[in-house]
Parts: C-alpha cells; structure tokens; sequence
C-alpha cells in the first residue's frame, strides 16, 4: 500500500446510516447515446453499478439521480433486477453538484453518511466500497484513489512548465463519502458561488476540511468512451462475469 494511503485502523467503529448518491444524470456524446442504459455484457451499465452498491452491507439504501426522460426506464430497471435498497429515483440538476444536492435531499433523515457513486462506474468492487465508508465514519470524509504510474507535466500553450511529482499524485474514484451535513453544507456553498467541480472532494476541500484516500483499484474505472466499454468487457472477462 503507498505510503500516503490512509490506512484503516482495527479499532471497532459504529458506522452510521449510509445512503448512496448515484449520478446519473448526464448523456455522453463521445458515446453516442446514454451510457448508462448501454448494456455491458448481460446487464446495463447502470443496473452493474446499482447491483454493487445494492450488496454492500455497509449501504442501506440508494438514491439515483437522472434526467427527467430516464425516470421511467431507470425506474423499470430497478422493478426488473429486484434493487430493493433503491429509495428515490430523482430528477437531476443542471450540473454534478445541483445534482448531486439534489440527491442528497431525498435521503432518509436516519442519514449519517452520503457515498457518491458515479452511475457509470460499474467496476467498484466491495473492498473499494467498505474501505471508503469505514474510513468516512472514522474521520468524517475519504474517496478511494490510486497512484498514478504516468508522467504528469503542467504546460501553457503547449510548452512544458513544470514536471509534477507522480510520487504525490493520485487518481481519486468514486464512492466518495462524507458526513451527511458536511457535504451537503460543502456543495450548498459551492453551488451558491456558481463553482463547477468535476469531483465531491473538491466541495469539502474548499471548506479548509482533509479528505482521507483509501485503497482504489485500477479498474474502478468511469465509463466515459466507447473504448472504456472494450475495456470494460476485459474487466467482466477476467472476474468471469461474462456469459
């Protein structure tokens, strides 16, 4: 494990009532059609994700954020795999983070913590998924991540400017998971300032509060071009997921 991971402590913590956050929301150009209803082997991509989270014993129920023409086949979806820990399914915002708000709303008022999972990443095992919200019950917020093995430069106009150190960068994944209140309060601001964030990490962080990393997995990855589904297939081969 790097050394800058955080790493779980084995002293018992109460992990409170955890909801999943599911955006789901946007439509992906470079993919031609709406990611998350593609199908991915056997099942679409939104039903693996939701699959995921629905056998994590850590998750007690989900809220999936859409756009209002996907209410009703997400809806079918969720009747047609028995996903019974789906509580909301909502209409999404105009960004992630109104999105995401939006979400948060909907959960059940016993919600200790929020996981954001994004919709098109199906491959989150459930080592991923307990780590991050064990770790977000210790200390209030943690994303998964994983170091990253390319040379990252910073350029202007196409010339280098500086070479980064890789040894302290890391590429964070989803779920990410905080304390109900704190994100919710983090990503109200955020909003209100018209800030648009790529990641939930970033809300927090903007607040002055340390966000801890927890181990990721390589292929933990976001669905995002029709290479990613070749990829994808890979990843369902090599679990023997694939019919």
């Amino acid at each position: 494990m790097p050394p800058l991971f955080a790493r779980l402590r084995r002293k018992k913590i109460d992990i409170p009532y955890c909801t999943a956050v599911v955006p789901a929301a946007g439509s992906s150009t470079r993919m031609g059609e709406d990611k998350i209803l593609l199908p991915l082997g056997d099942q679409p991509v939104l039903v693996r994700t939701l699959l995921a989270l629905e056998a994590c014993p850590l998750i007690q129920e989900i809220v999936v954020v859409t756009r209002e023409d996907l209410i009703v086949p997400v809806s079918q979806l969720c009747r047609d795999y028995g996903l019974g820990k789906v509580h909301q399914i909502v209409v999404g915002g105009a960004t992630r983070t109104l999105s995401v708000l939006a979400g948060i709303r909907e959960a059940s008022r016993e919600t200790g913590l929020i996981a954001i999972h994004d919709g098109a990443r199906p491959f989150v095992t459930q080592e991923v998924l307990e780590a991050a919200i064990r770790k977000a019950a210790e200390c209030g917020a943690a994303a998964p991540a994983v170091p990253v093995t390319d040379t990252i430069k910073r350029a202007r106009d196409g010339v280098v400017e500086e070479t980064l150190d890789r040894e302290t960068l890391f590429a964070v994944q989803t779920p990410q998971v905080f304390e109900a209140a704190l994100i919710q309060a983090a990503l109200q601001k955020a909003a209100e300032e018209g800030l648009s964030l790529t990641d939930d990490c970033a809300a927090v962080e903007r607040l002055g509060m340390s966000v801890a990393l927890t181990p990721g997995d390589p292929s933990n990855l976001k669905l995002t071009t029709p290479e990613d589904l070749d990829l994808g297939l890979g990843i369902l081969q090599g679990r023997g997921e694939l019919l």
